[in-house]
């Protein structure tokens, strides 16, 4: 088994359903690499850099995780160019509901057809964070909700920023 895996998303914004995958690959694999999606064909809140710096104050100054077992990177390739590059042959992907199982299996299908090694792992969060949804998050927070069930401390800070 490979010890890199590879957590691709948009993580706009990253929220504790996120954290619950990556908490969970900790124990899996010595690297994660969590892989904020730059792609155009979403329209995002937060750009990249913001994204990736959210992440990182939520991983490792909200929660102190382990920074020497958590890589945090943009893309704009192929899921499994980013795999080829970094020498991983698993991809993780998180699981809410029996509505997301669709997509990601297809997803986790073009994958396997584009390399033949890659294998697609799927987790799912705890039971508490499966409603948990980004574009959710936004909207609670947007109309003036309290998200701190959802997300860390300084993931929120942010979000208020972006929405005074």
């Amino acid at each position: 088994m490979s010890n890199v895996a590879i957590y691709p998303g948009t993580f706009d914004p990253i929220t504790f359903g996120h954290i619950d995958v990556i908490k969970k690959s900790l124990k899996l694999f010595s690297k994660v690499i969590v892989a904020v999606s730059d792609g155009e064909n979403k329209k995002y809140l937060f750009d990249v850099n913001e994204r990736i710096e959210i992440v990182k104050k939520a991983l490792f100054s909200d929660l102190k995780l382990n920074k020497k077992k958590i890589m945090i990177i943009s893309f704009t390739s192929l899921t499994t160019d980013l795999c080829k590059k970094y020498k991983s042959n698993i991809i993780l992907r998180g699981l809410r509901a029996v509505s997301d199982f669709e997509y990601e299996f297809q997803l986790a299908g073009m994958n396997r057809k584009l390399n033949n090694d890659i294998e697609t792992l799927f987790l799912m969060s705890d039971v508490e964070n499966q409603i948990i949804s980004s574009r959710f998050v936004k909207e609670i927070v947007k109309l003036g909700g309290d998200i701190k069930k959802f997300t860390t401390k300084s993931t929120i800070r942010s979000l208020k920023e972006k929405y005074e």
